[in-house]
């Protein structure tokens, strides 16, 4: 099936509003036929005032008036006009930023790795706000500007047909310039919002590598390549916008010969007598009123050329994979009985990185995961939590393909604390209820009593609703992942992952939260990720993995008795 272009996906945003669109184009039409009868009024005017000691006063007063009374009805319909113009355009552009950001949310997590986050940021935020500019700019120009044209053309045949067909048959040369152009422009805007959507992830980059570009001395690197993304994006601007601004002055030029032909034919039917002065000025009024649209439109095709481009690339964010999911859930509590089957995994066809892999563990064993970097500790993990999908085999828990419940269902029954904190901006409060929003204050303070953060959140200035940024604010890192330890305490659920969970945390506090994760972990199945072996050496089961492989399972003391991979790694660690 032929997908939609971005023209037709943008009128389906639209129908909804076909209500507000109808209206629009009512108060749009009200406007136009109240703008076009000023010049005629104006003619009328000046035919009252014409030759010496003849200027017809009562007429004069009444036509002012009439004029007075045609500026007010404008005002009025170019005002409601707007407000809904501007109800419908904001409107669709929070749908369709909703629409991106839900996708966002269901997209396999292959797709969010691939993908630079400053740039799918970027679509979201600063694309749809192009987008939202260009689509108000057509509502407010492209309706009356239409409009006005058609309607100056029948307001010009009603005076003298012969100098209204000379406008109509120039008008075609100035569509076929905007045209022309505008078919060009669009390729320029795409790549200004790509390139524009590199530079926002570059920049958002630095700022969080703030310290450690510091420390490396890298400011003149950071700053080259700074200079090097900013001058791409300022070429693509100045090519997009430059291509486009031609459109103005060349129409305005087509535009200026009519209204100087319109002029010239005009004054000699007026000396000889076909049409009167009034006539004249009100023919030369149109005349203008008929130039100006076209300078406006071309205006408006230049920013909805913007607007399309950047809606394009939103699309493609809304097209992004979504990930297929069931609504299956677990029967009754979890017990914690894990088993990997036959399983065959990679991130890329082409590179295998886990085959034939086959684990089993019963409920309530400690599971630690050692091996060098990449060696797929954390690959597994991402197979447990289905953030990815085995290419053969299967996972199961409980005896149950984890592919035939729900991802919710099945996450929901883990827990994770990793080496890398994870907090969002909010309360210390909204942080740590993320995994159990109806937790008491005391279950709270429980938890954060037994990860030992409640002493530093209750000297913080607000306590427990203290506001956080994403990053933590003020607190060390430690203290950030004591925070991520008491959200994992207060939810509990049945199955655990602690990857290098203690890592930011100082020897002595650390022997503490052993001790608490050692009650905690207690009948239920737990996945450590370990890099300091001293931490698992009471751990049920060890994976000693290398290259995706499981070379060895056993307790410590097993693996010590084989002298082998673990041995070997476990002694480079503990003697010199």
């Amino acid at each position: 099936m032929k997908k939609d272009t971005t023209f037709n996906r943008v009128l389906k945003l639209l129908r909804p509003y076909t209500g507000f669109i109808i209206l629009s184009l009512l108060f749009a039409l009200g406007t136009v036929i109240s703008t076009l009868m000023i010049p005629v009024l104006e003619g009328r005017a000046i035919d009252h005032i014409i030759g010496k000691g003849k200027v017809d006063f009562d007429g004069l007063l009444l036509v002012l008036k009439q004029i007075a009374g045609v500026a007010a009805i404008t005002f009025f319909c170019q005002l409601f006009m707007n407000l809904i113009n501007n109800h419908v355009t904001y409107s669709v552009t929070k749908t369709l930023r909703q629409k991106a950001f839900e996708r966002l949310l269901r997209v396999p997590v292959g797709v969010i790795d691939r993908e630079s986050h400053g740039d799918i940021a970027s679509r979201i935020v600063t694309d749809a706000d192009s987008f939202t500019d260009g689509l108000l700019l057509g509502f407010t120009q492209l309706f009356t500007g239409v409009m006005t044209i058609v309607g100056t053309i029948i307001f010009m045949i009603r005076i003298r047909f012969t100098i209204a067909l000379v406008v109509i048959i120039a008008t075609p040369i100035s569509l076929f310039i905007a045209r022309f152009i505008s078919k060009r422009s669009y390729n320029f805007f795409r790549q200004q919002s790509k390139d524009r959507g590199n530079l926002t992830e570059y920049i958002d980059e630095r700022i969080s590598l703030e310290d450690l570009i510091s420390q490396l001395g890298a400011q003149e690197l950071s700053d080259k390549e700074f200079v090097e993304k900013n001058n791409k994006l300022t070429e693509s601007a100045v090519k997009a916008t430059f291509f486009s601004s031609l459109t103005n002055p060349s129409t305005r030029f087509v535009n200026a010969v009519i209204y100087a032909v319109v002029g010239a034919v005009g004054a000699l039917l007026a000396v000889s007598g076909s049409i009167s002065v009034g006539e004249l000025t009100s023919f030369l009024g149109y005349a203008r009123e008929y130039a100006r649209p076209f300078n406006e439109i071309t205006g408006v095709i230049t920013e909805m050329q913007n607007a399309m481009a950047c809606a394009a690339r939103i699309f493609e964010l809304i097209d992004e994979e979504q990930v297929t999911d069931c609504d299956g859930e677990f029967n009754g509590e979890v017990r914690g009985q894990v088993d990997m089957e036959h399983v065959d995994f990679s991130y890329v066809p082409e590179k295998p990185l886990i085959t034939d892999l086959n684990v089993s563990v019963t409920p309530g064993e400690k599971v630690a995961i050692v091996g060098p970097t990449g060696a797929g500790k954390t690959t597994l993990i991402n197979l447990l939590m289905r953030f990815y999908d085995v290419n053969a085999g299967a996972v199961k828990v409980d005896g149950r393909d984890i592919r035939t419940v729900s991802r919710n269902a099945l996450r929901s029954r883990f827990g994770m604390v990793l080496q890398e904190t994870f907090l969002f901006t909010g309360t210390i409060r909204d942080n740590l209820t993320l995994g159990k929003p109806d937790a008491t204050d005391e279950e709270i303070i429980e938890a954060s009593k037994a990860a030992h953060a409640h002493e530093f959140i209750r000297r913080l200035p607000d306590g427990y609703d203290t506001v956080l940024s994403a990053e933590g604010g003020t607190l060390s890192q430690g203290q950030k992942q004591l925070l991520c330890i008491a959200r994992l305490m207060l939810a509990l659920p049945p199955m655990l992952i602690l990857d290098e969970a203690t890592s930011s945390i100082d020897t002595r506090t650390e022997i503490k939260i052993q001790d608490a994760f050692a009650k905690m972990m207690k009948g239920r199945t737990t996945f450590v990720v370990a890099h300091r072996l001293q931490t698992i050496r009471d751990a049920d089961l060890i994976l000693y993995m290398e290259n995706g492989h499981v070379l060895e399972q056993g307790d410590h003391k097993e693996l010590l008795a084989k002298n082998g991979y673990y041995a070997r790694l476990y002694r480079s660690q503990f003697q010199s």
